[in-house]
């Protein structure tokens, strides 16, 4: 059955497909604070030689040309550092895009798609726009997921693909690594890892992929190698799966400008590690500032943000605001009641977040 939908004081009988009008877009309020604490990004630019050696580059892109077809520099580069094959290696318009083809390769009308819950929110989506039906797989109120557990609802559920994300967005927690041993073994279908803060763990399933063919991973360039802008990212899986996603990612979709970037920015990575440990060094502070603060609870994080929980999370949230200070308000989402999500910035940043949130508390 078409959707009949009325524009002005016409009528007009468009074709849009069954179920488009309840999927849920990616709905976040982008405002302008001093502070920018809501999106995970790097809270600072390259320093260093980086800036004026990507900037050099980006001027011998010859814009009058199509980009690689296949991405092929960038693919080589990094398998030459994860010890792949460059088959075995796909590049898309962030890991968003490669998780979305994912989806419809092992998607389709018929089949489930199973995924964590609470967790980044548009793995519902991408399965939504796979046709396929999501099998939200509750966590604990610790946020700790049963890899049996798991494997038993996948199994009843009858589910063609799994994802995971490691650490968890917007939680931070992890899951072991014999954890996703067990889901990869036990799993009757394809087992995606989603490890977009890896750089922040600094532990990976990259060693399962020879023992498990189901296995697939990917990761991003727009988090701890601060290129949110360009929009890069990559996945990893043995060569035979590599080449059936393939086949659903478009021709030319990355841009040759932010191909460059990235090429550039992962072949000096060496300059990017100080900016990524600083961020682990203030995510452990920012922790210790904020606990005991009024009611909070901060839950441990493996990732570049913290979770925390109060039950005055609505009006924390408007007083940061006021004063400049953006995080992301999770508190009506499923699973993460009275919730915040705040990145960890600056030195300077954290100072000021955690002194805002404790004069929200001292004046009760």
């Amino acid at each position: 059955m078409q959707m009949r939908y009325e524009y002005g004081e016409g009528v007009n009988m468009l074709a849009i497909r069954n179920g488009l009008d309840k999927l849920k877009t990616y709905d976040v309020e982008e405002g302008v604070w001093p502070v920018k604490l809501d999106a995970n990004e790097m809270p600072e630019g390259y320093t260093g030689q980086l800036p004026a050696i990507v900037a050099g580059i980006l001027t011998q892109v010859p814009l009058n040309r199509y980009p690689q077809i296949a991405a092929r520099d960038l693919r080589q580069t990094l398998a030459c550092e994860l010890k792949l094959d460059i088959e075995e290696i796909l590049v898309g318009n962030g890991s968003s895009e490669l998780l979305r083809a994912i989806c419809y390769v092992f998607g389709g009308a018929g089949r489930r798609i199973l995924f964590p819950t609470p967790s980044f929110s548009m793995y519902g989506v991408y399965t939504n726009l796979a046709d396929s039906e999501p099998v939200p797989f509750p966590l604990s109120d610790g946020f700790a997921l049963s890899p049996e557990k798991l494997i038993a609802s996948a199994k009843a559920s009858k589910v063609s693909l799994i994802i995971l994300c490691n650490p968890n967005n917007p939680t931070g927690t992890i899951m072991p690594q014999a954890d996703i041993e067990y889901i990869a073994a036990n799993a009757e279908c394809p087992v995606v890892v989603d490890e977009a803060y890896y750089e922040f763990y600094g532990q990976s399933s990259q060693n399962l992929l020879a023992k498990y063919p189901n296995l697939i991973i990917t990761r991003t360039f727009s988090k701890a190698y601060g290129l949110a802008a360009a929009r890069v990212g990559y996945l990893m899986t043995n060569r035979t799966l590599a080449g059936i996603i393939n086949k659903v990612l478009l021709p030319y979709q990355i841009n040759a400008l932010s191909l460059a970037v990235a090429s550039a920015v992962f072949s000096r990575r060496e300059e990017v590690m100080p900016a990524i440990r600083e961020i682990i060094a203030e995510r452990s502070r920012l922790t210790s500032l904020l606990a005991g603060v009024g009611d909070i609870s901060v839950f441990p994080s493996e990732a570049n943000f913290l979770l925390i929980k109060t039950v005055k999370s609505l009006e924390l949230a408007k007083q940061l605001d006021k004063k400049g200070i953006g995080v992301r308000d999770f508190s009506k989402n499923p699973g993460l009641d009275n919730c915040i999500r705040i990145t960890v910035g600056t030195r300077e940043e954290n100072d000021e977040v955690a002194e805002a949130i404790s004069s929200f508390f001292r004046r009760g």
